[in-house]
């Protein structure tokens, strides 16, 4: 059984930093692009921010320049380093990913989710 747990989240001040994991675990073989998204109330759930196996990169324009996303392959993590926090960046933050298991198959897996509040 392969999942995603994500940590890292809390609370933080307008201008502050965190720093987002997920852990892959179980049975894989690969992991081609990992993400994260985040969902505020009331909103639909958006990307974030996305890395390739090749740790190609892309962002959602309302966070460029603020947070950076990596991974560790030899460790199956995803990381999100937020910085210059704003209110609006308040959600639960998931972190999604394309994983290759004993099936061969890619399947596409979500964390269960980590709240991150940014108070004004």
């Amino acid at each position: 059984q392969v999942q995603l747990v994500e940590s890292g989240g809390g609370l933080a001040q307008t201008g502050g930093s965190l720093r987002l994991s997920c852990a892959a675990s179980g049975s894989i073989l690969g992991i081609n692009a990992m993400g994260w998204y985040r969902q505020a109330p009331g909103k639909q759930r958006e990307l974030v921010a996305v890395i390739t196996d090749g740790s190609s990169t892309d962002y959602a324009d309302s966070v460029k320049g603020r947070f950076t996303i990596s991974r560790d392959n030899a460790k199956n993590m995803v990381y999100l380093q937020m910085s210059s926090l704003k209110p609006e960046d308040t959600a639960v933050y998931y972190c999604n990913a394309h994983v290759v298991g004993l099936s061969l198959r890619s399947l596409e897996l979500w964390g269960q989710g980590t709240l991150v509040t940014v108070s004004s």
